[in-house]
C-alpha cells in the first residue's frame, strides 16, 4: 500500500491550486485523460472554445501576477463587459432591472409602477418570493423569473433567497432611476479578461509547476474508507493518505463514501448542454457583445457568447447554453434535436443567416451545472463539512463545496486550506 500526506481527488482548478500551494507530499487522481476538470479548452480548427464561457476579472493581485507574470501580454485580451438581453427582438442592457427605460413606452410604464408600488419584506420565504419583493411583479414576470427558470431549470421558490450572492445583480430604486439618466456597469465582473488561447491556458500554468509523476491521469477513485484513510483506485492501487482534499463534485463523492443518503437526496442542481459552434463568416447582428441573456421561453437556450468579438476575431465562434433539470438523461438524440432548435432559434433571432456555414461543433454536458442553493442544505453541508474534518477530509471548490463562486474564489479557498495544513 502506497502512503501519501495529501490524496487529492480531482485536477480541476481547485486540486491544482492545493497542490500548487501544499508542501511537496501530493497525489492527484483525475478520471479524464486531461486535466482542467470543466476549465479546459478545445482547438478545433481556426476556434478555440471553452467547456463553457470562462472570464477573468481578478480581485486578488497575486493570482494575476501569478498568471500574467507567465504569460506574454500580447497573449491576454482586456475587455469591459459588453452584455446584452435580447427581449422581444430587441436588445436591452444588461441588467434589465436597471435599464427598464430601454422598453417600449407601456412596459416601461408597467415596471416602474410595479416597482414604486412593490411590497418589500424584512424576511423572504425564497428566491422568487424576494424577486417579487426587490422588484415589482413587471419586472420579475418579463425577465427575472423567465430567464432565471431556464438557467436553473427548476422552480424559483426552490431556492435560497440568497442563491447568487454578490453574482446577482442587486439594484434599489434610487439605482434604477439614476441608471436612466447616465447608464453605469456596476457589476462585480463589469471588466474582465481572457487568455487569448483560452481558459485552459491558466490551468497550464497551475499544472506545470507540479511534479507530472505525483499527477494520475485515466484514474479514479473507486473506493474509500475515510475512518482508516484508505482509498482504492481504478488501476489497482491502495493509497494510505493523511490528508484527503476532494473537489469531485459533492453528490459523487458521497456515493463513494456512503452512510450519507439523506443529504444525497436533498442535493439539487442543475444540468447544462453548451455547444460550441463555429461558422464562416461573421454574425449580422452580434458585432460587440460579449455575451447575451434570452428570457424567451420559445427559445431553447438562456445564453449565447461570443468568443470572436472577445478575441477580435471575423468569423463567428459562440458557445451556447441550455438548462435542464438534474433527473433529465441528456441522450445523444436529444443532444442532436438541440443542435438543430439552436440553429433555427439563432437564423429566428437574426443572429446567423441561411448563408452561414456551421464549419465545426463540439457539445458538452456539465453535470451538476449550477447547484441550487437551499438553507436546509446549507446547514446540512456546513455540518458535513465539520464532521468530516475531524476525519481529515476536506471537500472543496465550487462543487466539491457545493457552493455558487468564482474560479478564484475556489483558489482561494484551496490556498488557504493548504498553507493552513502544511
Amino acid at each position: 500500500m502506497k502512503k501519501v500526506k495529501y490524496l487529492i481527488i480531482g485536477a480541476g482548478i481547485s486540486g491544482l491550486t492545493f497542490a500548487n500551494y501544499a508542501d511537496g507530499d501530493y497525489l492527484i487522481v483525475e478520471k479524464e485523460n486531461e486535466v482542467g476538470g470543466y476549465c479546459r479548452t478545445f482547438k478545433r480548427k481556426d476556434y478555440v472554445w471553452d467547456f463553457a464561457g470562462h472570464f477573468f476579472h481578478f480581485k486578488t493581485d497575486e493570482f494575476k501576477k501569478k498568471f500574467l507574470n507567465k504569460m506574454s501580454n500580447d497573449d491576454i485580451v482586456y475587455n469591459d463587459k459588453c452584455t446584452k438581453i435580447l427581449y422581444k427582438d430587441k436588445f436591452i442592457d444588461f441588467p434589465f432591472q436597471t435599464n427598464i427605460h430601454q422598453l417600449e413606452k407601456d412596459e416601461f410604464i408597467d415596471c416602474l409602477y410595479d416597482l414604486f408600488t412593490k411590497e418589500e419584506k424584512d424576511n423572504y420565504d425564497n428566491f422568487l418570493d424576494m424577486l417579487y419583493g426587490k422588484f415589482g411583479k413587471s419586472i420579475v414576470e418579463k425577465f427575472l423569473k423567465p430567464y432565471n427558470e431556464k438557467l436553473y431549470a427548476t422552480d424559483l421558490q426552490n431556492l435560497d433567497v440568497d442563491a447568487m450572492g454578490r453574482f446577482f445583480p442587486y439594484a434599489d430604486k434610487e439605482a434604477i432611476i439614476k441608471n436612466m439618466k447616465n447608464s453605469e456597469v456596476n457589476s462585480y465582473n463589469s471588466s474582465f479578461l481572457y487568455p487569448k488561447k483560452g481558459a485552459g491556458s491558466f490551468i497550464e500554468i497551475l499544472y506545470n509547476e507540479l511534479d507530472k509523476n505525483r499527477v494520475l491521469l485515466n484514474t479514479s477513485v473507486t473506493k474509500l474508507d475515510i475512518n482508516n484513510k484508505k482509498a482504492e483506485l481504478s488501476n489497482g492501487d491502495e493509497i494510505n493518505y493523511d490528508y484527503l482534499i476532494n473537489t469531485m463534485p459533492l453528490n459523487k463523492f458521497l456515493t463513494l463514501t456512503g452512510g450519507y443518503d439523506t443529504l444525497l437526496n436533498e442535493l439539487s442542481y442543475n444540468k447544462v448542454l453548451v455547444f460550441n459552434l463555429g461558422f464562416d463568416k461573421p454574425s449580422p447582428r452580434c458585432t460587440e457583445e460579449h455575451w447575451i441573456y434570452i428570457p424567451d421561453k420559445g427559445c431553447n437556450f438562456y445564453r449565447a457568447g461570443f468568443y470572436n468579438n472577445i478575441l477580435g476575431d471575423d468569423k463567428l465562434s459562440m458557445y451556447i447554453e441550455i438548462g435542464y433539470s438534474k433527473d433529465t438523461e441528456i441522450t445523444q438524440d436529444m443532444i442532436d434535436n438541440q443542435l438543430t432548435l439552436t440553429i433555427e432559434n439563432l437564423k429566428k433571432s437574426n443572429i446567423i443567416t441561411d448563408d452561414m456555414k456551421l464549419v465545426d461543433h463540439v457539445s458538452v454536458i456539465m453535470d451538476p451545472a449550477y447547484v441550487h442553493i437551499n438553507s436546509k442544505t446549507n446547514n446540512d453541508i456546513d455540518n458535513l463539512k465539520q464532521e468530516l474534518s475531524k476525519k481529515s477530509v476536506y471537500t472543496i471548490g465550487r462543487y466539491g463545496a457545493w457552493i455558487y463562486n468564482s474560479m478564484e474564489d475556489s483558489m482561494i479557498s484551496a490556498k488557504e486550506l493548504a498553507e493552513n495544513l502544511k
